[in-house]
């Protein structure tokens, strides 16, 4: 066990955010806003996730050609990152076009994390009318994904600055000081992949409404066939009946390797 510190500050990584993908010329996307509740807020308060995907696409393309390394479990292919990882066959897998993320609940335009190609756990686990507005806002149970962190200088530090930025963005905001974190801890995967993770988690959120409370998160730095620094994620909310465990969580992360080399995504014209 590594004993929890408190770092004073934290936020986004200094490093470009991911930004949502964009679909190839010519195909049509559609932009859906889900609303994921901030936790420590007054029951209206959101904060927007956006996932962006090509109206026209099909099931998720499957570009890796190995079995899942657990029996009975989906593969999760990220081609743009050239990454993937397994989750338990009653895990929602979505389309590696698919963004979702978390903006400043103060600032809706502001993005503060996310990642693609992600895979819900529980995607409908707590339902409510945030706002009063008669839209129901559905909030998943866990949920997992890849994402860029060009500019790190390290893994230790993809993982460190990456895992309490999930927990505060998901869960903790506006209040930084419920966040604690470990230290690094460098790991090998199944398949060999080396680079360091992170835990974080959460504790004190204000249980404003029935599907705010704490939350915890992992994150696994690491590089592509190409030298690129990923930054692979697990976070969920805990303390509550059939939250992910800790177990399943490193089970899963066991699974990450490489899928080939990583595919730049296609402008817009």
């Amino acid at each position: 066990m590594q004993n929890q510190y408190q770092q004073g500050e934290f936020g986004p990584p200094e490093w470009p955010q991911e930004p949502p993908p964009q679909p190839p010329k010519g195909r049509r996307r559609t932009v859906i806003g889900i609303c994921v509740l901030t936790a420590v807020a007054v029951a209206a308060a959101v904060t927007a996730v956006v996932v962006v995907r090509q109206k026209d696409e099909g099931p998720p393309p499957v570009s890796d050609p190995s079995k899942p390394l657990v029996a009975g479990w989906k593969t999760v292919v990220n081609p743009e990152h050239g990454t993937a990882f397994d989750v338990p066959p009653d895990w929602e897998v979505l389309a590696p076009s698919v963004f979702s993320g978390h903006t400043d609940r103060k600032d809706p335009d502001k993005l503060l994390i996310g990642h693609t190609a992600p895979a819900f756990y529980k995607s409908k686990w707590c339902s409510i009318d945030a706002d009063g507005d008669g839209r129901i806002t559905d909030v998943k149970l866990g949920a997992a994904g890849t994402k860029g962190a060009e500019g790190a200088k390290d893994t230790a530090e993809i993982a460190e600055k990456n895992a309490p930025t999930w927990v505060y963005a998901a869960y903790a905001q506006p209040d930084k000081s419920l966040v604690t974190w470990d230290k690094p801890v460098e790991y090998h995967t199944k398949s060999g992949v080396e680079g360091t993770y992170v835990k974080a988690r959460s504790a004190g959120v204000k249980q404003t409404n029935r599907c705010a409370g704490d939350g915890q998160a992992i994150v696994f730095g690491f590089k592509n066939s190409k030298g690129g620094f990923v930054a692979w994620n697990f976070y969920g909310r805990t303390g509550v009946p059939g939250a992910v465990g800790d177990d399943l969580v490193m089970r899963i992360l066991s699974t990450v390797r490489l899928s080939g080399d990583p595919k730049e995504r296609t402008p817009l014209p």
